[in-house]
């Protein structure tokens, strides 16, 4: 495992929640980046650790090779690969993803 493989690993088993995303959750960089974030505080999380994939190249690329997915942001909780924010928006919507981070069910 390359080092950038091995930092991108340790944050996502080091956090129950992880987005990689563009920018941070207080100023996200790209509208997928904001919808992502907007969808997570409408869940309840408290405890979400972003990683900002404009300041590191090495992470940004090696994040897509990680997951073998293409595109930024990417959720990860409790280790596992969710999925990007369309994935998050459709998961949020059938109640799935409150499930999965334990929170309450959607109305």
């Amino acid at each position: 495992m390359s080092d950038v493989q091995q930092r991108i690993d340790d944050l996502v088993k080091g956090n129950r929640v992880v987005l990689f995303m563009k920018g941070n959750a207080q100023f996200p960089q790209c509208g997928f980046s904001g919808r992502a974030v907007q969808i997570l505080k409408a869940c309840g999380v408290t405890d979400l650790k972003t990683v900002n994939v404009l300041e590191d190249e090495g992470i940004r690329q090696g994040i897509k090779e990680y997951a073998n997915w293409p595109t930024i942001p990417q959720l990860y909780i409790n280790g596992e690969f969710v999925g990007g924010s369309d994935i998050m928006m459709e998961m949020y919507q059938a109640g799935e993803l409150q499930q999965v981070l334990g929170g309450q069910q959607a109305d």
